[in-house]
């Protein structure tokens, strides 16, 4: 008898835990999804403003357009061109002491992220001087 009791003791104690559980997940869902909503619609107005900022300073959809993406760009290379760099400097100096064909990897993967960062941070700039001053 003991044993019936408890079993279904159990059986009704994970019963209400899963309905707890479903009653407490739908209400925090929709939580979450207002506020991932309203975050999302944040964001995105934040970026049109941005848009249509470099739109009216070119003068043009096109050139404010193309300047939007590379500011874009250049914010996010910085980032990833470091995560880079400190990956090839493992390969280079903690791989490449065993491995020396590793160890020029590594060298030419700082490198090519050193120059990808540098274009990355000077394309912006010629891209105004060449459409401020480049148009007539």
């Amino acid at each position: 008898m003991k044993k019936i009791v408890i079993t279904l003791l159990i059986i009704i104690c994970i019963l209400s835990i899963m309905f707890s559980y479903k009653v407490y997940a739908s209400n925090g869902e929709d939580v979450l999804n207002s506020e991932t909503t309203g975050k999302l619609i944040e964001i995105k107005e934040k970026a049109s403003k941005e848009l249509e900022d470099y739109v009216e300073a070119y003068g043009d959809e096109t050139y404010g357009f193309a300047a939007y993406i590379l500011n874009q760009v250049r914010f996010f290379s910085i980032p990833l061109c470091f995560l880079g760099i400190s990956v090839a400097a493992i390969y280079q100096y903690v791989i490449g002491i065993r491995k020396l064909d590793t160890r020029y990897k590594g060298f030419f993967a700082i490198i090519a992220f050193v120059t990808i960062l540098i274009i990355c941070q000077v394309l912006p700039f010629v891209f105004v001087v060449v459409v401020k001053f480049g148009r007539s």
